[in-house]
């Protein structure tokens, strides 16, 4: 992923057969992509982010979104840290509630660029050229302009409620989890869900495997267990149509 003088971060795997991947999109609205990258890339972009200290935890109240850096989340007193839990548990029993680390990415090209960091890179590669085209025939989209983007880290504890992604105004076609993490046991949860009535189906934490799903397609991540091991890292997002912001 190195890469002195500005050459490209990231390379596709070889051998992505996008018919196929169209053909198990069309018939079930989601696909998965393994390997999407190659090993050196998506080794060393899990790195980047196993060694980030901007991580900010999200966390919602009804429809307002809070953010709480790490030196916050530090100086909290145990009573501060057990009504924050308290609140979120309460949140989960009835509605929409999440918990979960992220560090963003502007939507515009030229601020991705001039910040120039490996998850700005990312969202840049994931939005044109080759991997873009990739994108629209799996999906069938070709109204897809580009893809915002994130990352994320779910730590035990962490989780995200049912929902369909479908925001009026955002011109989501499909949404996207390149997963990052090598190491998982399926006991450990953060499982990604999709919810058919009381039927469920998904997938694991994985690394190196892009799923994509279209919108909107109710989805859950499952609660991460205290015996996890390590964070669920991902680069998530949407792909979009419209105007990208310059």
């Amino acid at each position: 992923m190195t890469a002195p003088g500005g050459e490209t971060l990231f390379q596709l795997a070889a051998g992505i057969d996008a018919d196929a991947l169209a053909v198990t999109y069309a018939a079930s609205g989601r696909v998965r992509i393994a390997p999407f990258l190659t090993a050196e890339s998506a080794d060393a972009l899990h790195a980047h982010l196993r060694q980030r200290e901007d991580w900010r935890q999200v966390v919602n109240s009804g429809a307002k979104t809070f953010e709480l850096d790490r030196p916050t989340r530090a100086a909290m007193t145990p009573a501060q840290v057990a009504a924050l839990d308290a609140a979120v548990t309460a949140g989960a029993r009835s509605g929409f509630q999440y918990r979960f680390e992220s560090v963003r990415v502007d939507d515009g090209d030229a601020a991705r660029a001039a910040r120039g960091e490996p998850i700005d890179r990312f969202a840049q590669f994931m939005s044109g050229g080759a991997v873009r085209a990739l994108l629209r025939m799996v999906t069938g989209a070709a109204a897809i302009r580009f893809a915002d983007a994130q990352a994320t880290a779910f730590a035990p504890g962490d989780f995200l409620t049912g929902h369909d992604d479908a925001v009026a105004g955002k011109d989501r076609h499909a949404a996207y989890v390149f997963g990052l993490t090598p190491v998982w046991r399926t006991e450990w949860g953060g499982l990604l869900l999709f919810h058919d009535g009381d039927a469920v189906d998904g997938w694991s934490p994985a690394h190196n495997v892009l799923t994509l799903f279209a919108v909107p397609q109710l989805h859950s991540v499952s609660l991460v267990a205290p015996a996890a091991a390590y964070r669920r890292y991902g680069m998530t997002g949407w792909l979009r149509g419209g105007t990208q912001p310059s």
